[in-house]
C-alpha cells in the first residue's frame, strides 16, 4: 500500500500537468472550433457547427497557406537531413578532437540565443542591403529578399540542432570497421552512405525529423519578419485568435492533423520501434 502511495505521490504532479492543463486544452480548443462566432457583436456563442472546417477546406486562401506550410515543413526537414549527415559522418569519423567541439558548440550555437533575436539576424542577413548581397556582389549575385525561400532557410537555421544532434550521436556510435569494411568492398562514398550508413541511423533522422516538422509547422514569426508576403498557418491563425476563435481554433487543428499522419506514417516503417 505503501509502495502505491509512493507512486501515486511521484506521478501526481506529472499527470496533473498532462491531463489537468495539457490535454484539457486541448479538448477545449477543439470543443471551440465547432463554436461560431456573431457577425455582428463578434461575440463567440457554444454550439455545433463544421461550418469553420468546410471554410478551411472551400476558402482558396486557407487551403493554399495550409499547403505551402506543409511544404515548406517538409523542406525544412529535408534540407536539415541534407545537411545533418554528413557533417555528422565528418565531426563523428573524419574531424579531430578540437575541431569536433569547434562545430558541436557552432551547431548548438543557434540555442543559445533568444528566438526573435535570431530571426532578426536572419533578418538583417537576408536584407537588401544585408550581409548576404554584400558578400555576393563581386560574384554578381542576388539574395532571394524576404520570401519563401528566406522563410525556409531561417527555419533550419533554427531547428537545425533538433536534427543534426540526434544524427551525430547515431553516426558516433557507429564501429568504424563498417566504414572500413565498406570500402575494402569497393563501395564509394556515396553508396556507403545510402547502403550502411542511412539505414543504421534512420531512427535518429526519424526522432530529428519530429521536431523539424512539428516546429515548422507551428511557426509564423519568420514569415512574418522574413517571409515577405508569405503567410503560414500561424499567420492565419493569428490574425483569427481575437476576431473569430472558432476559426482560429479549427485552424490549429490542421497542424495537429498534420503531424498525426506523419507520426502515423513513420510508425507504418517501424523505426519509432528502434528509436
Amino acid at each position: 500500500m505503501n509502495r502505491r502511495g509512493h507512486v501515486a505521490a511521484l506521478l501526481a504532479l506529472p499527470m496533473l500537468w498532462l491531463v489537468g492543463i495539457y490535454i484539457f486544452s486541448l479538448v477545449m480548443l477543439l470543443i471551440t472550433a465547432f463554436w461560431t462566432t456573431d457577425p455582428f457583436t463578434s461575440k463567440v456563442e457554444p454550439g455545433f457547427t463544421l461550418r469553420n472546417f468546410e471554410q478551411i477546406l472551400t476558402n482558396p486562401a486557407y487551403l493554399s497557406t495550409a499547403v505551402r506550410t506543409l511544404l515548406i515543413a517538409l523542406a525544412v526537414t529535408v534540407l536539415s537531413i541534407l545537411i545533418s549527415i554528413p557533417l555528422g559522418i565528418f565531426m563523428a569519423k573524419i574531424a579531430r578532437p578540437w575541431l569536433r567541439a569547434v562545430l558541436a558548440v557552432a551547431i548548438t550555437l543557434p540555442l543559445w540565443a533568444g528566438y526573435l533575436v535570431k530571426i532578426l539576424a536572419m533578418r538583417v542577413t537576408f536584407t537588401d542591403n544585408g550581409f548576404f548581397n554584400w558578400a555576393m556582389e563581386p560574384f554578381g549575385v542576388t539574395g532571394p529578399g524576404f520570401s519563401q525561400t528566406t522563410v525556409v532557410l531561417t527555419l533550419t537555421y533554427l531547428w537545425l540542432p533538433y536534427m543534426a544532434v540526434p544524427v551525430y550521436a547515431a553516426i558516433r556510435q557507429l564501429p568504424p570497421n563498417l566504414f572500413d569494411a565498406a570500402a575494402d568492398l569497393g563501395s564509394g562514398a556515396g553508396r556507403t552512405i545510402r547502403t550502411v550508413v542511412l539505414p543504421l541511423i534512420k531512427p535518429a533522422i526519424i526522432a530529428g525529423s519530429v521536431f523539424t516538422f512539428s516546429l515548422s509547422l507551428g511557426d509564423y514569426i519568420a514569415a512574418k519578419f522574413v517571409g515577405g508576403s508569405t503567410q503560414m498557418i500561424g499567420s492565419i491563425i493569428a490574425s483569427n485568435i481575437n476576431l473569430n476563435p472558432p476559426i482560429a481554433a479549427a485552424f490549429s487543428v490542421v497542424p495537429i492533423a498534420f503531424v498525426v499522419i506523419y507520426l502515423l506514417s513513420v510508425q507504418r516503417t517501424g523505426a519509432l520501434e528502434r528509436m
